[in-house]
């Protein structure tokens, strides 16, 4: 079955590099199996639901999917790519991002660590390689050089780092420039619920140096799609991890929440709705997001997300709300 993008849909330039991606992604952690350290998360979604969801994205127009070695130490990589196939996308038409785990390792694994990258996803290219941690037993010097190598090698297009904070963003982009290579972007945590970009720098770091900053969680592990504030139970069937952060979450967003359900029922649309297309286009074009999906009704509602525009007043009214997470606040 060949699957066609949806056309018209906006696209913006990843960092300055050639690369151009929608506004919204995919994330595809839960495509980790539900085994190990990811089943604190995330529960199994079944290969046939994977192929649906990656389909839908593709049909509503999205071009490219977040997945990482970490994810299910490369299940994740090998269900997409899968389910690409069975869409029959091709290679061209679409970007895929992932990362390389640095703990306990040096910059030389990352020329090992690639071949398996590139193993795990064929017949799709990595478009886009980061560093998933700030934590590696190398330099960031030494991190940035392994992968302009990659690049200079044609394993991989563009170079990303993930959780870095600003300091470290300007080290790693001095580094990789000194080689005339680009550092894309930054793959932080950021949401209506947390937006400490804005205090500790890696805002203004991204536009400084013109890199993309990737929103991971933009929905606080779907927190900010209001149906656990309308029914609390619903915790019980999550993961124990999902579900302790979760409870912890609900209470310091709840008139937050209340919002977004106003704005959503003026729009016709659901309060997660509201909150990606609010992240995506509050701060330009500098934040792009990648949301998760464990059910197609999810990925139709990141389509939806791409094609809704709040008004001036609607997107201030869930700025002032939100202002106060722009510090670290205490959960509870």
């Amino acid at each position: 079955m060949h699957t066609t993008l949806a056309t018209g849909v906006p696209k913006r330039r990843l960092g300055r590099t050639d690369i151009e991606i929608t506004p919204i992604g995919l994330g595809t952690w839960q495509f980790a199996g539900g085994k190990g350290f990811d089943s604190l998360v995330w529960q199994d979604v079944p290969d046939d639901e994977t192929d649906e969801i990656v389909t839908k994205a593709l049909e509503g127009g999205v071009n490219w999917f977040d997945t990482a070695e970490a994810y299910g130490m490369g299940r994740s990589e090998r269900r997409l790519a899968l389910a690409l196939q069975g869409a029959e996308v091709a290679s061209r038409d679409i970007t895929i991002a992932t990362k390389w785990m640095p703990l306990f390792r040096t910059a030389s694994s990352l020329h090992e660590n690639i071949d398996s990258r590139i193993e795990y996803l064929q017949p799709y290219p990595v478009g886009l390689f980061q560093i998933h941690q700030p934590i590696a037993l190398s330099s960031v010097k030494a991190q940035m050089d392994a992968m302009a190598d990659l690049v200079e090698a044609g394993k991989i297009r563009a170079v990303g780092i993930s959780n870095f904070p600003a300091p470290m963003m300007r080290r790693a982009h001095a580094a990789l420039a000194s080689r005339g290579i680009t550092l894309a972007s930054n793959q932080v945590k950021v949401s209506l619920l947390n937006r400490r970009i804005e205090t500790l720098g890696v805002l203004k770091a991204a536009r400084d140096l013109g890199m993309t900053i990737i929103a991971w969680s933009p929905l606080e592990m779907g927190v900010l799609s209001g149906k656990f504030h309308a029914d609390p139970s619903l915790l019980g069937s999550r993961p124990i991890g999902r579900r302790m952060f979760m409870r912890m979450q609900l209470r310091r967003s709840r008139d937050l929440i209340i919002t977004l359900e106003e704005i959503a029922a003026a729009n016709g649309v659901t309060p997660a709705v509201v909150a990606l297309s609010w992240l995506v286009n509050f701060y330009g074009e500098t934040v792009v997001a990648i949301p998760g999906a464990s059910k197609v009704s999810q990925v139709e509602q990141n389509i939806r997300a791409l094609e809704l525009r709040l008004s001036e007043r609607e997107m201030s009214r869930l700025d002032e709300l939100s202002s106060r997470f722009r510090k670290l606040l205490p959960l509870g």
